[in-house]
């Protein structure tokens, strides 16, 4: 059955999604923007994925040709490219951010300001660490030589990096008026004049972009850190900060700037120093001070310390609480770790990153679960992507250097560091991908391929893509995907979960061999002797197997064998499923309209220390009338026990949906795999990022220009490059782009 959907769309029939509900819904009136649905049996590649953002006709073309047409490059926290040239250019992982300015992200080479440095008028400089203030002054707060590390009590003189930013991104007016803004604020709390005479707040006005919308808020609140700044409706509020005023009722105006100063810019091991203090209550108000308004933040200790002239005093010391570790830990916790931990770029081509994991994980003799990431990139692919390992000292990892070539990795920029890393703790991942044989759709009669290719493109950027889980999710091109072998986790089926692992595919390489020969044996100690060495994960599950049998228990004890995150894999690859099928029922119902009972994500305002469930908003019919949010703030639950779903048809849906998989009691926890899933939000729209793209001859360098009218379909290939938030999946945007699956 096929019928028109809400934009005059064809739709393909739910049944062939496998989607748990009858007739279509009825087309969304009020749908603005349109969108399509596949209807050439496009969703198997994708679990779920039926709805398209745009209508445009597409093109074909192949992608993945070989590992070097699809090169993955990590951005992290700070905004840089993490490739084998990092540690050539940078200091290390751990350094200082880069400034914000317009370059564009493929840019490795950031401009990176200077050193922090004290202040020679002041003599608190010879304070000790602020786990071990009785250290000798060379191991004091001080940077050493070539050292990176954020100082305490020092902020970066001047305003100039700021300004720029600002000049950059708001017009010449604009930026006029917020000056006169800030000094009518400041001069108000200089005088006894009455406040009132001058506006409390301004607006900046609309600000669209989510990424101007941030270095907008960071960069007035470094160049006027007596200002704070709120988002309404992406509409950026400048107002006056109270706390700030406060603050310099207790200390000078010069520290109560550059306190702020240093608690806007949130580097990772930084510390702030006030001036020495010898009064113990007035010490013991600004400890109150910090502690009330930024107690879930910071924490605050007294040092002695001791100035140039061997007097000593007292000085408060602040800085930034670990959420990872315990409150508790020995003074000496951090250097210990350094010796345990070693952050590094892990280069990988044609490999899982599970993988790649399970190999390093053997060649340096600890477990995978020892390797911490913040996400698995693409296997067939060149990938850069950062990655913390324990118990393994950076001179052991470099003795591997040579054997791992071997097996299609490199290691780069290893260095010790404090802690390991947390999956999305990443700003993005660069792309630089090839497609090639490229020719119009089967249906379409344009004779101009490079305008279709254009007008694709150029689609995207502008409407967006819906942000499914990619095919990688699932484990493209397998008879037995990821997750269906979640699922059977889910319902604690634990030995169909493992003959669902060893369904082999229809090929007769080693691997499949050994796993046919499983399943018509349950030969677990035969089948280990098939495998190759690099099959990890189904040796370790196969040892437990032979050890406990296979039934119920030792299916269990198998399961557990291998790492946790494994484990979790699979079942996120289910959740990831349903979240795809809730997408493309939420856009069939209602376009792309916001309506009653969606749920959004709430603005920047929000109090970072707040529940992620504090941060979602369910739609009011007042608001949906208002036109008040935009379709790229709602959200859709990733199922769990500690998420809210949609008040309309689309919460409906979910229970129904889990319900046809026997999970409509599921509490999406599995105590005996260990297994707790609490569940997040995703957003159902998603931008790409400071895109470039250009056409090739014969997939070598050669540069078809902007003026050649059309291509040679025989030898053109297409160069794309762009960014995308974590989390997103390149194919997916390819596959909104192309409008055919890859």
């Amino acid at each position: 059955m096929e019928r028109a959907g809400a934009c005059g769309f064809v739709c393909s029939a739910w049944a062939s999604a496998g989607l748990p509900r009858g007739p279509l819904p009825p087309p969304a009136e009020s749908a603005t923007v349109m969108f399509g649905v596949w209807s050439r049996g496009g969703a198997g590649a994708m679990p779920g994925a039926l709805c398209t953002r745009s209508d445009h006709t597409g093109f074909q073309g192949r992608i993945k040709t070989s590992a070097s047409d699809f090169i993955v490059t990590e951005i992290d926290t700070l905004g840089r490219l993490l490739s084998e040239n990092v540690d050539k250019t940078l200091p290390g992982l751990g350094g200082m951010p880069a400034v914000p300015s317009s370059s564009s992200p493929q840019n490795t080479h950031r401009y990176w300001p200077k050193p922090l440095e004290l202040h020679s008028e002041e003599c608190y400089q010879r304070l000790g660490p602020f786990d071990n203030p009785s250290l000798a002054p060379e191991e004091s707060l001080l940077p050493a030589k070539d050292s990176t590390e954020p100082v305490a009590g020092a902020s970066s003189k001047g305003g100039h990096h700021e300004g720029a930013t600002l000049d950059s991104l708001l017009d010449e007016s604009v930026n006029e008026l917020l000056n006169q803004f800030a000094c009518n604020i400041k001069g108000g709390w200089d005088s006894e004049h009455d406040p009132a005479a001058h506006p409390a707040e301004f607006s900046l006005g609309p600000v669209l972009d989510k990424r101007n919308r941030a270095d907008l808020h960071s960069a007035i609140r470094q160049k006027f850190p007596f200002l704070m700044t709120v988002t309404k409706n992406n509409e950026i509020i400048v107002k006056a900060n109270s706390d700030y005023k406060q603050l310099c009722q207790l200390v000078s105006e010069k520290e109560a700037f550059d306190f702020f100063k240093f608690l806007d810019a949130k580097l990772e091991n930084s510390k702030f120093s006030f001036k020495p203090d010898g009064n113990k209550e007035h010490r013991k108000a600004v400890h109150h001070f910090i502690s009330q308004k930024f107690g879930k933040l910071l924490e605050t200790k007294s040092f002695s310390v001791t100035d140039f002239c061997d007097q000593h005093n007292v000085a408060i010391i602040v800085r930034f609480r670990e959420k990872s570790w315990s409150r508790k830990r020995p003074a000496t916790d951090c250097q210990e770790k350094q010796d345990v931990y070693t952050g590094f770029i892990l280069r990988k081509e044609n490999l899982e990153t599970l993988e790649a994991i399970s190999s390093l994980s053997t060649e340096l003799g600890v477990l995978p679960s020892d390797f911490s990431y913040t996400g698995i990139k693409d296997k067939k692919a060149i990938t850069y992507q950062a990655m913390v390992v324990k118990k393994v000292t950076p001179e052991r990892l470099k003795e591997i250097g040579s054997t791992i070539v071997k097996k299609g990795m490199n290691v780069y920029n290893i260095h010790s560091v404090c802690q390991h890393l947390r999956l999305g703790q990443l700003k993005g991942n660069h792309f630089d991908i090839i497609v090639r044989d490229l020719k119009l759709q089967s249906n379409d009669s344009s004779a101009d391929l490079k305008e279709r290719i254009f007008e694709a493109i150029e689609n995207v950027k502008t409407e967006g893509f819906v942000n499914y889980y990619g095919p990688q999710r699932f484990g493209q091109g397998q008879t037995v995907q990821t997750d269906q072998i979640g699922l059977a986790l889910l319902n604690e089926e634990m030995v169909k979960a493992v003959k669902l692992f060893f369904t082999p595919e229809d090929a007769d390489d080693p691997v499949n061999q050994a796993k046919r020969y499983f399943l018509q044996t349950e030969d677990a100690k035969g089948t280990l002797g098939m495998l190759p060495e690099f099959k990890v994960r189904e040796k370790m599950l196969l040892r437990a197997l032979n050890r406990y049998g296979i039934n119920q228990e030792g299916c269990t004890r198998g399961w557990l064998s291998i790492p946790h995150s494994m484990r979790v894999f699979y079942v996120h690859a289910y959740c990831s499923k349903i979240w795809n099928e809730a997408a493309s029922f939420r856009f069939i119902t209602y376009g792309s309209k916001v309506v009653e009972g969606d749920l959004v994500l709430a603005g920047e305002n929000v109090d970072e220390n707040s529940s992620v469930n504090d941060r979602v908003h369910l739609v009011t019919a007042l608001e949906e009338s208002a036109n008040k949010y935009a379709l790229s703030q709602v959200v859709l639950p990733m199922v769990g026990h500690s998420i809210k779903y949609p008040n309309n048809e689309v919460g409906q849906w979910y229970q129904e949906r889990l319900a046809k998989d026997g999970l409509q009691t599921c509490r999406f926890r599995v105590p005996v795999l260990q297994l707790n899933t609490p569940g997040c939000y995703r957003n159902i729209l998603k931008y790409i990022h400071n895109l470039s793209y250009h056409f090739l001859e014969d997939g070598v360098k050669g540069i078809k220009t902007e003026e050649d009218s059309h291509l040679n379909e025989s030898k053109a290939s297409l160069l794309l490059s762009f960014d995308l938030d974590p989390s997103c999946y390149a194919t997916v945007c390819l596959r909104e782009i192309m409008k055919c699956d890859l």
